[in-house]
């Protein structure tokens, strides 16, 4: 029983991140803050392999926060290594 709880879950969690990444693929944003949303996401997908819940937790955390508006500072004006 507790493992078709862990694999609704994870449909949940999968289908979460496949539309994260969409959201945050047609933000207005520039590149480097779509980039560092981007690794975010990446971050939360490599972490949902040994903690699924934890995982859940933080992308859930992650979209309130691109839904808000709280987003990543961007580099504009800086060079690569974010000094201005």
């Amino acid at each position: 029983m507790e493992r078709d709880g862990q694999l609704e879950l994870y449909d949940r969690v999968a289908a979460r991140l496949r539309d994260a990444h969409r959201k945050v693929r047609s933000l207005q944003v520039p590149q480097d803050v779509r980039q560092a949303l981007t690794r975010k996401l990446l971050i939360i997908t490599a972490a949902a392999k040994h903690d699924l819940p934890g995982a859940a937790r933080r992308l859930d955390r992650l979209m309130e926060d691109v839904d808000a508006g709280r987003l990543p500072a961007s580099r504009a004006g800086g060079d690569r290594d974010g000094s201005p």
